[in-house]
């Protein structure tokens, strides 16, 4: 899958994709979070200790893990998903999207998005949720891709009491017909 004429291809990840998922992750979360978590907590990051994460994952098949990948420049994003955590009547989770911030904004959240809900479909998963840092200003995405503001919730992380916004997408065969639409 192209992300709007982009040379970007989403696929499943492999377990030799440990390092780059882990490289877009540490990056990501280092200038999407400066100024909302604790700075401790994106010093203390590691690609090392992500890429075994990852690796961990991976290997052992407990969740979805999608990548998108540029032709020259690698590992440019990656979500991860899989069963509900929790209730809000979803049947499917977003836990991850992330997109290196020189990719933002061309069409491969989009395309991450509409992939992991298509390996969603193919499980007979047809609702999903996110929960997204409510200070995280790329939150708005989702709204553009026909997820409804639907809750919020007091999450604690790190010894902070962190407000978060969740995303519903009841009908996930519509929101990848109409609201995902990848160009080709």
């Amino acid at each position: 899958m192209t992300a709007e004429g982009l040379q970007n291809i989403v696929r499943m990840a492999e377990s030799d994709d440990a390092q780059g998922l882990a490289m877009v992750y540490v990056e990501t979360w280092r200038t999407t979070y400066a100024g909302m978590v604790p700075d401790k907590v994106l010093l203390e990051m590691s690609e090392e200790s992500q890429s075994a994460r990852w690796a961990r994952s991976i290997a052992r098949g407990d969740e979805l893990v999608m990548l998108a990948e540029d032709g020259d420049k690698g590992i440019v994003g990656l979500s991860s998903g899989g069963r509900a955590r929790g209730s809000h009547g979803c049947k499917a989770e977003i836990f991850t999207l992330y997109v290196l911030p020189d990719e933002q904004g061309r069409g491969v959240g989009r395309a991450l998005l509409a992939g992991m809900f298509g390996e969603f479909l193919a499980q007979s998963l047809d609702s999903a949720i996110i929960w997204v840092l409510a200070a995280n200003p790329a939150r708005f995405f989702y709204e553009t891709t026909g997820g409804k503001r639907s809750a919020e919730r007091e999450e604690r992380l790190w010894g902070s009491d962190l407000p978060e916004i969740a995303y519903i997408w009841r009908d996930l065969a519509a929101a990848v017909e109409h609201d995902l639409r990848v160009h080709r």
